[in-house]
């Protein structure tokens, strides 16, 4: 495939992005780049290869849940810039 000028300008047109000469010549090189690697891996022969869904055959390894030292509310309110009573006073974010 060719890159020039006026893939360069639908891509930028397609993606909202703009670019002055210098990034549209630097980003047809690149594009260029990726097509000729895409062209290579065409020739590797892929015959009897399995498609690869994921990379393990591991499913939903999780950890166990283990309860560990916590920090008391009150331990927690002593790093507290402002606080009210029992509660963490932080400034207001929703406008009514």
């Amino acid at each position: 495939m060719k890159i020039d000028n006026e893939l360069v300008d639908r891509l930028s047109e397609l993606s909202k992005l703009e670019f002055d000469e210098q990034g549209k010549e630097g980003l047809k090189k690149d594009l260029q780049k990726i097509f000729d690697l895409v062209e290579k891996l065409k020739e590797v022969d892929v015959e009897g290869v399995e498609p690869l869904v994921y990379m393990t055959d591991e499913k939903n390894v999780l950890r166990k849940d283990v309860v560990k030292d916590t920090v008391s509310k009150e331990e927690a309110l002593l790093n507290a810039p402002q606080r009210d009573s029992d509660y963490f006073k932080v400034p207001k974010v929703i406008k009514k």
